[in-house]
Formats: C-alpha cells, sequence, structure tokens
C-alpha cells in the first residue's frame, strides 16, 4: 500500500517550482520507477508528490542550430535509445540506456530521475559525464548550467536545491561529439534486469592519421562515491600514440583516482580489477569507433 497524502500536477515549469515551494518536503515525481519503489519500502510516506508528466518543455530530443543536442529530462529511455538524433550522433548513450532495467522499465523511467537520484550505479551517467554534459536548473527566479561533473555531491546526494530547483535541461555540446568516438561498457553479475557492479564510459578523438589520442574523457560507476571522470588520467593520455603502451598506461594511472568500495554486489578487489579491465576495452572501441585501429 502506498501512503500518499495527495498528487499535485504541474503543467509547467514555473508551476512545478511554485508547487515545490508551497509544499514543504514535496517530492516530484514523473516516471516514478525509484519514487514508487521508496514508498513501497516505507521509506517515503504520507507523500505529498508532484506530477510533472504534462509539462510538454521537458520531453524530447532536438538539435539546435549550434549543433548542440538538447535533451529533455522528462524523456524516457525507450525514446532515448530510439531517437535518430541520437542513434546519429551520439549513439553511446542510447546503448546506455539500453542497459537500463527491463523494457517496461525503459519505457517509463526517465533519464532526468536517472541523474537526479544521485545513484552511483546510475547506467546514463557515465556516458553524459564522458559526454561533457550541462544540466540546466531553474529555480523561480532564474536558471543556471552545470557541467554534470559538478552535480552529484555523495550517495543519493546532488547540489539540486531542496523545494527550490529543477533539471530542465540536458545539453550535449557539439565538440563533445562531433568527429569523436564513444564507448559504454557494463559489467553486472547477469546479463539483464541488473543493477550495474560497474560501468566505464570511454569518449575520444584522434588525430587526422588515426594513430594519436587528441580528446580522452573516460567516466565511471560504483568506482567511488559518485559517478566520477578521471581528468589526471585524462590529461596523461591525451596526445599519446594507440599501441601497448597506451593501454598499459591506462590500466596503471587509472586507479590512482578511484575509490571502488565492497558491497554485497562486488567486493572492493573485483572492481578494482573491472576498473583496469574495462577501461581497456571501452578505450580500445572507441577508438574503433572513431575510425582508428588497435
Amino acid at each position: 500500500m502506498y501512503d500518499i497524502k495527495t498528487v499535485l500536477k504541474a503543467t509547467s515549469v514555473q508551476e512545478a517550482l511554485k508547487l515545490l515551494g508551497d509544499n514543504e518536503d514535496a517530492t516530484i515525481i514523473d516516471g516514478g520507477t525509484d519514487v514508487l519503489i521508496r514508498m513501497k519500502e516505507r521509506k517515503l510516506k504520507n507523500a505529498t508528490l508532484i506530477s510533472i508528466q504534462d509539462i510538454g518543455e521537458l520531453y524530447g530530443v532536438t538539435i539546435l542550430e549550434n549543433g548542440d543536442i538538447l535533451i529533455g529530462p522528462g524523456t524516457n529511455f525507450t525514446d532515448i535509445e530510439e531517437n535518430s538524433i541520437i542513434q546519429k550522433h551520439i549513439p553511446v548513450l542510447g546503448y546506455a540506456c539500453s542497459q537500463v532495467g527491463s523494457p517496461q522499465i525503459r519505457n517509463i523511467a526517465t533519464i532526468g530521475g536517472n541523474i537526479c537520484n544521485g545513484a552511483v550505479s546510475a547506467d546514463s551517467v557515465p556516458s553524459l559525464l564522458a559526454l561533457d554534459a550541462i544540466l540546466e536548473i531553474s529555480s523561480p527566479d532564474d536558471t543556471r548550467l552545470i557541467p554534470i561533473r559538478q552535480f552529484h555531491t555523495g550517495p543519493g546526494k546532488t547540489i539540486l536545491k531542496k523545494q527550490k530547483e529543477l533539471l530542465t535541461k540536458i545539453i550535449i555540446p557539439k565538440d563533445s561529439y562531433e568527429n569523436h568516438g564513444a564507448n559504454y561498457i557494463k559489467f553486472g553479475q547477469r546479463n539483464a534486469m541488473e543493477i550495474s557492479t560497474l560501468g566505464c564510459a570511454v569518449n575520444l578523438s584522434l588525430s587526422d592519421d588515426k594513430k594519436t589520442i587528441e580528446d580522452y574523457r573516460i567516466a565511471f560507476g560504483v568506482a567511488s562515491s559518485t559517478p566520477i571522470r578521471c581528468p589526471f588520467l585524462e590529461e596523461k593520455v591525451r596526445g599519446m600514440d594507440i599501441g601497448e603502451e597506451l593501454f598499459k598506461t591506462i590500466r596503471r594511472e587509472v586507479l590512482h583516482e578511484v575509490n571502488p568500495r565492497d558491497s554485497w554486489r562486488a567486493s572492493k578487489e573485483l572492481r578494482i580489477q573491472l576498473i583496469k579491465e574495462l577501461s581497456r576495452r571501452a578505450t580500445k572501441q572507441a577508438i574503433l569507433n572513431a575510425g582508428g585501429t588497435v
């Protein structure tokens, strides 16, 4: 039995923000796949829910005149996976979205919810980190743009100001995907309907002769207390020629920026091994996707 006090429906971002401000401890709900679990587990009681399902501007995928890709946070994973813009320009994100839960979950769960619940295992987040996604956050008075790498502050925690702010846009800059190749690898104990034991996303570009790494970004889920990038490794890899020394460097240096933990799903030792191996594999496939050879 779900303990719901009331459900309020917003039809615009400003109305949703006003309802948030007027209702202490209200909870935003869209797909509801995380919120309803919290309610079922009695972690959320006497709930005031603010539905944002009727806010049209929070849905869909478009490409702007400057080439940036705009994703509405209310867009569900199936729609992102199947979208022609995603498939053409950032298929790594479409693939990551295809790894979430079951088809039934992907049909209703939203990418914005996946970002905002703060889970370190969120499948969409490593790819968004590697793509240098920018988040638009709206409040009653203004909007601000935040790099996604600054959004998560701890397990289940984000920089969103409670009862004051709402994620309203996800932006993928053109410079982050044009002439780039990317790859996402998820490791779980089974092949489907599995929470990630470790996720690794790599996004890179190559020199004109396809022999040297020009741009390199690597991100992980479940490798620390938040989804993370590895900036020191990224800087070290840029300018390196493709070859065994590159992959040895990645396997060695990546361990300096991660902090995996023991859990019932996997030991710290297993995650360390996965970090080394998935970073190598994801980099190799990203090079191939960028037109290089390994």
